[in-house]
């Protein structure tokens, strides 16, 4: 398939999908293009989604417990393998059939089973103590859903994921539509 084939396909510039697939390191065949199946598996070592690696999620109230449902991640080379909490009430139960353990625990277990990856869901009033933790842990990546910016050392790779910034872009496009 030619760059200009996934182009139209993905409602994209062409030189742009050339120059996208040129910087992971793909090449395509002058006018014939790319094999799909060696296009797909380069993009997913490019991206890491063919190295899978654990993650701990620490926060099991209502956006964690979504993020638990959701059993697409596997296919992006997360696998969480533990979840944390603080709540009494939760800990010891399972939620989507993971366990909820102590927060006071991932430290120590991070450290044991060499866990890469954080997420936090907490309240923001939490997230710098469990970053804290997972740093602590060896934790390398932390995905954090808290509305709130974690003081983290810079050899640890944060994402923060702003929803309200995301509704913000939603109901702005939403108007421009509409006016």
């Amino acid at each position: 398939m030619s760059s200009r084939e996934i182009a139209a396909k993905l409602g994209l510039d062409p030189i742009q999908v050339r120059k996208d697939l040129q910087f992971t390191g793909v090449i395509g065949k002058p006018k014939v293009g790319y094999v799909i199946d060696n296009l797909i598996s380069l993009i997913e070592s490019f991206l890491g989604w063919d190295n899978t690696s654990s993650a701990y999620l620490a926060g099991a109230g209502n956006l964690g417990t979504a993020i638990l449902g959701y059993e697409g991640f596997r296919g992006y080379g997360v696998d969480i393998v533990a979840v944390f909490d603080n709540d009494s009430r939760k800990i010891g139960t399972e939620i989507n059939s993971y366990e909820v353990y102590d927060i006071e625990k991932i430290t120590g277990l991070a450290e044991r089973m060499n866990v890469n990856i954080g997420i936090i869901t907490v309240p923001a009033a939490d997230a710098q103590d469990v970053a804290d933790r997972m740093v602590r842990g060896g934790i390398k990546a932390i995905w954090n859903f808290a509305p709130v910016k974690l003081n983290i050392p810079d050899n640890v790779i944060v994402e923060n994921e702003q929803l309200s910034t995301s509704l913000a872009v939603l109901t702005s496009k939403l108007k421009q539509k509409t006016v």
